[in-house]
């Protein structure tokens, strides 16, 4: 036999999941308990002491009731004995007759044998007679134990005997149902983890934080609170590291709750301080909290599941109802039985005694009241699960309560479990939104970046850039640090990847800051913020994806001087910047593109009276529409590179201003056009570079004020005299080509400081190139020179030439008449420069501090 604990036990569950068993559950399954009480007690007895007592009905007292003529006297023998499952057996015969007479307890093997063993004396034979006085039965010990026995099985209805399993069945029945939703796997994974989410978020330090700014706002609400905890113990965190706070720490003010099975006790509000632990324990709830509820809101199972097991134990409870009641009356004390084994016992009838017949039907009685109760409470669950729909769950109470407005609603299994909780403690509810809430992910986040990212820890990062400008650069962080507005010095700010940047009006304390870099950075400013960038910036770096992503504010910066705009500008969003878009920026000089353009924005237009320099970057689109390029008359330097052209744009020569062309990395072999150059008198650097240009058109001489000129990575085979007769050429870069031979006329460039011929086929230097006397940078390498003339000592201002790569054995020694040659500017092989004499090496070798000379 089993006991109740081990019974009991299938109505266990973990203790965190009683918050999600409201009080009509905890009843049910006190009830079952003591329903699991009546079932056991009831088996117990059953087994112990249940027992029939059958004796026989004599034929002569049946015939003289039913004879008239008789004087109404019957004799009754009444014996009386266990059934097999007692021990101890005994019978008392008792004889009614004209003078009536009880015989004392008398062993049946006693009686029976007088009858038929001959006595050894007559006196004894006589007192025999005299104690049996009754009638005989003529029944030994076995027959009344084989009758009772007998009886039990035919006489006693099917529910007296089994009425104890009965209950223990229909008892384990409604436990399992009760608690099967946290059983199903299906359903019991999702359980779980909302049980363990809702702990943590109800200990979480940060629920405190936010929930303390609700409890500031209400001050008669917190004096009722401060009031009722008095008497309790005050509570420090300990969470942090640090000791005293400052008073720019993040403080938590706010009644902190301990999470437990039970009802959570309300402390006395503390001061603490949300450590770098508690914070980043804080970010992993808020993720957590968006997956599960993604995961749960999806389905509505466990819903589903409880309202079934609800039904099933209702039904359950019309079922045994409905049974039960009919076999109340047929619980009976005395029962008549015929069991027909006459041939065995030699009667027909007999009357038989159930001494459990009184228990059971007071425990039927109380297991049927039990069960009443039971499924009233299970028809209020039902209206309860259709009354309001449960499978929507509104934060509304909450959000009016609290600053956090921005709770969502949700629904499903979500929701259901949300009001299975509120009928445990509405208060876990409470602080579980505070982790649906972005703004308060957002306020967390805030909080601990200002504590992780401190005015020190920012000096640390602040460096020198190459315009010897203080910079600081900021990647991948939740938002801005407050500190960094505290850095008053800083000339750059960079924010890379930081989708919630807010610039806050604390940003006008940074009086040197003129130039923002924002990559991927959305951000936000302020009123005042914004007024003071629209006065003080000067340079603004924007990098997106969409053009969509652009700050608005950004078209209103007035004094804005340069714009670099590096991201997704196709065609079909350029209407998303609008005609009036850059209206406003009424003194940008530079305005930067790099993109996919396949036109040029018209909108760009709006800035052309005073644009200075236009720079288009485009990822290899080919740029079609150059159109606008006409209306830029004040434009000074324009660089369009890698946009696919495969011939100098006409529009380009309608720019009567223009000083300064880049074609960089196009597609274009052929310059003819060049000859319009001509009515470009200010332009005096054109850069050509990485074509596929095949030969330069003697129509460049009338370029007059040309003074430098970059051929590089094309496919030039020759250098025409035209070239060198452009007399104020200080630059001329044509290495990576495939030119084999410097014409003489290079010697005519009395203006030239820098020649680049790297890479290419030239293997004898004319001496005419030595005439050149102004040259400072000298590229030849990675050609096939044998010898370096000696007349090399004429370039008395050189500073940097590159020989490596060549044929050469050897090194002139007049390289040493090069005054303003060092060895760090002489790129050759390390034997040729040791092959030269050692007077040579030791002038190479000093370190003479030269003034740079004005280049171009």
């Amino acid at each position: 036999m089993f006991t109740l604990a081990e019974v009991a036990s299938l109505n266990d569950i973990q203790p965190t999941y009683r918050i999600l068993k409201p009080w009509w559950d905890v009843f049910m399954d006190y009830l079952a308990v003591v329903m699991l009480m009546v079932a056991i007690f009831a088996g117990t007895m059953q087994l112990t002491k249940d027992q029939v007592v059958c004796l026989p009905v004599l034929q002569s007292t049946v015939n003289s009731k039913a004879q008239p003529g008789t004087s109404g006297k019957a004799d009754f023998t009444t014996v009386e004995t266990t059934t097999g499952q007692g021990e101890d057996t005994s019978m008392r015969t008792v004889s009614f007759g004209s003078a009536p007479t009880v015989t004392p307890d008398v062993p049946l093997s006693g009686a029976t044998s007088s009858q038929y063993q001959p006595t050894e004396s007559g006196q004894e034979l006589k007192k025999e007679q005299k104690d049996s006085l009754g009638r005989k039965t003529n029944l030994d010990f076995q027959q009344y134990v084989f009758i009772n026995q007998m009886c039990y099985h035919l006489a006693l209805p099917w529910y007296s005997k089994y009425f104890p399993y009965l209950v223990l069945i229909h008892t384990i029945i409604l436990i399992v149902s009760s608690n099967f939703w946290f059983k199903y796997p299906k359903t019991c994974s999702k359980i779980e983890h909302f049980v363990s989410i809702l702990g943590k978020c109800f200990e979480s330090p940060w629920t405190t934080k936010a929930l303390s700014e609700t409890a500031c706002e209400d001050s008669e609400e917190n004096k009722q609170r401060l009031t009722g905890a008095q008497s309790l113990p005050k509570y420090v965190s300990t969470s942090s590291d640090e000791g005293s706070p400052s008073a720019s720490t993040p403080m938590i003010t706010k009644s902190g709750f301990k999470f437990s099975a039970d009802k959570p006790m309300i402390e006395v509000p503390s001061v603490t301080i949300l450590d770098k632990k508690d914070g980043e324990q804080a970010k992993a709830l808020f993720e957590k909290v968006r997956k599960f509820r993604a995961h749960v809101e999806d389905s509505d199972l466990i819903y589903k599941l409880y309202v079934g097991q609800t039904v099933i134990k209702t039904v359950k409870f019309i079922f045994i109802l409905c049974y039960t009641a009919n076999f109340v009356n047929t619980i009976s004390f005395e029962h008549i039985c015929n069991p027909k084994v006459e041939h065995l016992i030699g009667y027909t009838q007999f009357e038989c005694t159930h001494n459990m017949a009184y228990m059971l039907k007071k425990l039927l009685i109380s297991y049927i009241s039990l069960i009443c109760v039971y499924g009233f409470i299970c028809l209020y669950t039902l209206f309860w699960l259709f009354r309001i729909p449960l499978k929507e769950y509104s934060f509304e109470k909450v959000r009016e309560e609290s600053s956090f407005s921005d709770i969502p609603d949700v629904k499903n299994d979500f929701a259901f479990l949300l009001h299975m909780v509120d009928q445990y403690d509405q208060l876990y509810s409470k602080r579980f939104g505070v982790f649906l809430s972005e703004v308060s992910e957002n306020k967390l986040r805030e909080i601990s970046l200002n504590h992780e990212w401190t005015f020190e820890k920012l000096r640390q990062h602040v460096s020198r850039n190459a315009q010897d400008k203080q910079e600081l650069h900021l990647f991948m962080l939740s938002g801005v640090p407050d500190a960094v507005f505290d850095l008053t010095d800083l000339d750059v700010l960079k924010l890379e990847l930081i989708p919630e940047a807010k610039i806050p009006p604390k940003i006008s304390q940074m009086t040197n800051l003129q130039e923002l870099h924002l990559y991927h950075c959305p951000a936000k400013v302020e009123q005042t913020a914004f007024s003071f960038l629209r006065d003080h910036l000067r340079c603004l770096h924007v990098k997106f994806t969409d053009v969509a992503e652009i700050p608005a504010w950004v078209y209103l910066l007035k004094n804005l001087r340069e714009l670099y705009l590096i991201g997704n500008l196709n065609s079909e969003n350029n209407k998303m910047i609008g005609l009036e878009s850059l209206r406003e920026l009424r003194h940008l000089k530079i305005l930067h593109v790099k993109s996919n353009l396949t036109k040029i924005p018209p909108n760009i237009t709006d800035v052309a009276p005073h644009l200075t320099k236009l720079v288009i970057h485009n990822d290899g689109t080919k740029l079609v529409v150059l159109n606008s390029l006409k209306k830029m008359t004040n434009v000074a330097e324009l660089e369009l590179q890698n946009c696919e052209l495969e011939r100098i744009p006409h529009a380009i020569f309608s720019l009567s201003n223009l000083q300064e062309l880049d074609l960089k990395s196009n597609s274009i072999r052929t310059i003819e056009e060049i000859i319009s150059f001509q009515h470009l008198k200010r332009l005096t650097c054109l850069k050509l570079w990485h074509n596929k240009i095949v030969n330069i058109p003697s129509s460049i001489t009338h370029i007059k004020n040309l003074e430098s000129l970059y051929l590089s990575n094309n496919k030039l085979e020759s250098l025409p005299a035209a070239v060198f007769s452009l007399q104020k050429l200080r630059c001329l870069d044509v290495s990576y080509n495939s030119i084999a031979l410097i014409p003489v006329e290079v010697g005519l460039l009395q203006n030239l400081q820098h020649f680049h011929i790297t890479g290419n086929k030239v293997d004898v230097l004319p001496k005419q190139l030595f005439k050149c006397v102004k040259l400072r940078t000298l590229s030849l390498g990675q050609n096939c020179i044998t010898s370096i003339p000696d007349n090399v000592s004429q370039l008395v201002q050189l500073t940097h030439l590159e020989l490596k790569g060549n044929c050469l054995d050897r090194l002139p020694a007049t390289l040493g008449q090069c005054q303003l040659l060092r060895k760090s500017g002489l790129v050759v092989e390390d034997h040729l420069f040791d092959a030269l004499p050692s007077e040579v090496k030791e002038v190479l070798n000093q370190d003479t501090s030269i003034p740079f000379a004005n280049g171009i």
